[in-house]
């Protein structure tokens, strides 16, 4: 079981994450899990934050002589920011006093419902761990099971493909390629002119003061028949895709295959006719509308993940609001956000997609080295190339 806790506050002095269940005798550096780092924090619209954190790991336990050792990893990542914020953020009370409570809560954010949850007058409480920054730290956990996952020939990729209702146009369904074109991209985007259009939208909503969202396509590729489960509502992997991508910040819906595209069409036209033939590996589909999952598992074919992520909350126009202390008409409270922060999420998204495949796979081909646990897929696609 690939589990992991993440810890840490937006300008506290650092991000832990644990990950418990990785087998032993896998390969891993920092460097590895850097990359994926710097994927996160590039894209164009993202704020000043981003000028200031350098995200590198240290990993400090779980590991000898660049193998795992089958006990948790322990990651950490320092927020340079830490330095302006000591006072602020310091763990004990000594500066409780000399620090201005923050009172005007942001609409859209965790900001009200998390100060009313918690018995909080300060907001700062609330939205230093409802914040984003909080994503830095999956994304470690995530690049450590995009690993794992490459061991067994698995790909996890994604590239954007609306901003602020700018859609690209997308014929080419060799997702590796535009997969590849959206690495070359500020924005993500395989497409020039789309990503051309996006930028200008993105300068013109910054200088109103406002933010954009968007939707961002994820696909992972060669993920073998039966991961997930029908026999129970939580092992549905479909269902596990979903909670994952859902509990990224300011994602507010999920599609899986063609999705909403899919209303109107009649089930003749739906569902990914079956055929057979050897020379292909055995059965194949020529469609791929269900997204590689079927009853709760996978079926072989590509996982195709769509999702939406808001506008930031954070305006620097900011939204009328109401004092949490005097109960007066105020506007919300303003800190150093993104304007569009769609492309990191797509980063985010293979990272949280690649944690729940990690957890199916460690839970189907189980074992407590990586040699044990590749000798079990080995014999599952056998078996699989007999049936």
């Amino acid at each position: 079981m690939f589990r992991y806790l993440t810890a840490g506050e937006s300008h506290g002095k650092c991000l832990i994450t644990i990950i418990e269940g990785i087998p032993a005798g896998l390969s891993l550096c920092e460097e590895d899990i850097n990359i994926e780092l710097k994927r996160r924090q590039i894209g164009y619209g993202r704020g000043l934050r981003m000028e200031i954190e350098k995200d590198r790991v240290e990993i400090t336990a779980g590991l000898r002589w660049g193998k795992t050792l089958g006990s948790p990893i322990a990651l950490r990542i320092e927020n340079l920011d830490w330095k302006n914020w000591e006072e602020k953020m310091a763990i004990s009370s000594i500066y409780e006093n000399k620090c201005t409570p923050v009172t005007m809560p942001r609409p859209g954010h965790a900001d009200l419902a998390g100060a009313l949850k918690y018995n909080q007058k300060d907001i700062r409480n609330i939205l230093e761990r409802a914040s984003a920054r909080e994503t830095a730290a999956r994304v470690t956990a995530g690049a450590v099971a995009k690993i794992l996952l490459k061991e067994f020939g698995i790909g996890i990729y994604s590239f954007v493909i609306s901003i602020g209702g700018i859609k690209a146009q997308i014929y080419n369904k060799n997702f590796k390629d535009l997969a590849k074109r959206a690495e070359e991209s500020e924005l993500r985007c395989p497409d020039p002119d789309a990503e051309k259009k996006m930028k200008e939208k993105i300068d013109k909503v910054r200088s109103q003061g406002d933010s954009l969202g968007g939707i961002f396509q994820i696909i992972a590729t060669g993920v073998p028949v039966g991961l997930g489960s029908h026999v129970h509502w939580d092992r549905k992997l479909d269902g596990r895709i979903a909670r994952a991508i859902m509990s990224i910040q300011a994602i507010k819906a999920v599609e899986i295959g063609i999705g909403f595209e899919g209303d109107g069409l009649t089930g003749s036209k739906f569902h990914d006719q079956i055929y057979y033939s050897p020379e292909k590996g055995g059965f194949y589909r020529n469609t791929n509308n269900a997204g590689g999952i079927e009853g709760g598992i996978s079926n072989g074919e590509d996982i195709i993940v769509k999702a939406f992520m808001k506008p930031i909350s954070t305006l620097y126009k900011p939204l009328n609001s109401v004092d949490i202390i005097n109960k007066k008409k105020v506007k919300a409270q303003v800190e150093r956000a993104d304007i569009c922060r769609v492309p990191s999420a797509a980063v985010i998204g293979e990272a949280v997609i690649a944690i729940e495949l990690a957890d199916c796979m460690i839970e189907k081909f189980s074992g407590d080295s990586l040699y044990e646990m590749k000798r079990n897929f080995n014999s599952y696609m056998k078996y699989l190339r007999k049936f």
